[in-house]
């Protein structure tokens, strides 16, 4: 069967794939990520499955989806096949579980629902979209009360998020070296808020602002923008370097949480995000912030730290699906806007204005759609993730559970 694991390969590294799926229905749309997972192009149940309302079983080494009205799709955990009633098909790649999440195929929205129900379902290649057609006679299905509390994604209702836009005001950030003329990074990081924000309050989150324009918000005060009814705080900002030799050919993306920084770039990216304070009213507070025992002094009481390390991995991992840069991954740092965070707490740096490639990617409105989606994909995983730990369950969301088979 390897050859097949050979295929998945190549399909993976298409340059057609998509990055994005959406699901058109008549309760409307919704925008699945597609993920690079062992096995190739994934698409995740918890994002896919309330879209096409369906709910899942995992049985022994069998995942079982089943649509409204269709028959159940049984898909061999780890093989690249699935089977509908008692015939046994081929996939390019196996339906997996992941990190406790199941994956299915891309192939299963792109060709496996679009063939089996061809009368349902229509794929669009050029779109990457999965319309569910309009019915003439609607099969009879069984009306199961669902949790009012929850969302169609499987999240419950009431959450919270504080989006921080880095800079603001007097201070510009960085100067945005390949950005267009008169943009700073201020700008840019206000924008991506925005977009930031919309996402969030598609997918039912709801959102507070540090700001929504180009003011200055103390550098200490943002954090405190998260309070009781909050429950994580994101900061975004665009990173820098140097002129050095080399400087302007480097370009990625990274995530912070806070704690001691542990290698001489984190230090460098503390250093320069934390120089936002001279842009601020002196006061006798301030004038001790430079010592590393005021960045650190709350850290023992911050209960959060393992939570924003999760938080950031996940904002790392979506962000890959779609940045043309390179995944620097999640480090640490002594960052004041995240030491005053009673929440999980994290600061993304978008990419490098100091890279031509990136300074262009960072303000094309396509890629901060696609950024700002990206990061609150992640907040939803987070969420969903966070539920499952706090013992949560949903009758709206994928049903996810083991049974022995009879």
């Amino acid at each position: 069967m390897s050859w097949i694991f050979l295929v998945s390969a190549l399909v993976a590294r298409a340059p057609g794939s998509p990055s994005i799926v959406t699901i058109a229905s008549p309760r409307g749309e919704a925008r699945v990520l597609v993920r690079s997972e062992p096995g190739g192009r994934m698409l995740a149940a918890p994002a896919l499955l309330p879209a096409l309302q369906g709910t899942v079983v995992i049985s022994g080494a069998w995942a079982e989806v089943t649509l409204p009205g269709a028959e159940v799709f049984r898909f061999l955990l780890g093989a690249p096949v699935y089977a509908v009633g008692n015939k046994v098909r081929p996939l390019a790649g196996p339906a997996t579980v992941q990190r406790d999440t199941l994956f299915f195929p891309l192939q299963f929205v792109t060709e496996v629902l679009p063939k089996i129900l061809n009368g349902r379902y229509r794929y669009d290649v050029s779109s990457s979209r999965l319309t569910e057609l309009p019915q003439k006679n609607p099969p009879v299905v069984a009306v199961v009360a669902r949790d009012p509390n929850r969302l169609p994604n499987g999240l419950r209702r009431g959450h919270v998020v504080t989006v921080d836009a880095g800079h603001g005001g007097v201070d510009p950030g960085n100067p945005g070296m390949f950005f267009p003329r008169g943009i700073r990074e201020k700008d840019v990081t206000l924008r991506m808020a925005l977009l930031l924000r919309d996402e969030l309050k598609r997918r039912g989150i709801g959102v507070i602002m540090t700001r929504t324009t180009d003011t200055l918000i103390v550098l200490r005060e943002r954090a405190g923008y998260c309070s009781d009814l909050c429950e994580m705080f994101v900061s975004l900002h665009i990173n820098s370097l140097p002129k050095r030799p080399g400087a302007s050919r480097v370009r990625g993306f990274e995530t912070y949480f806070l704690a001691e920084a542990k290698t001489e770039d984190a230090a460098r990216v503390a250093k320069m995000e934390n120089e936002a304070v001279h842009f601020e009213k002196a006061d006798e507070d301030s004038a001790q912030v430079d010592g590393l025992d005021f960045l650190l002094k709350d850290l023992q009481l911050n209960e959060h730290l393992r939570e924003s390390a999760r938080l950031a991995q996940l904002v790392q991992s979506h962000l890959e699906e779609v940045h043309t840069g390179e995944n620097f991954g999640v480090k640490q740092a002594g960052l004041m806007v995240l030491n005053t965070a009673r929440r999980p707490a994290v600061l993304v740096e978008l990419g490098f204005s100091t890279n031509p490639e990136e300074g262009r990617f960072l303000t094309t409105p396509s890629s901060q759609h696609d950024m700002a989606g990206a990061v609150a994909d992640a907040v939803v995983s987070y969420l969903l993730e966070y539920e499952r730990r706090a013992g949560a369950t949903s009758d709206s969301a994928p049903k996810v559970s083991r049974a022995t088979r009879p």
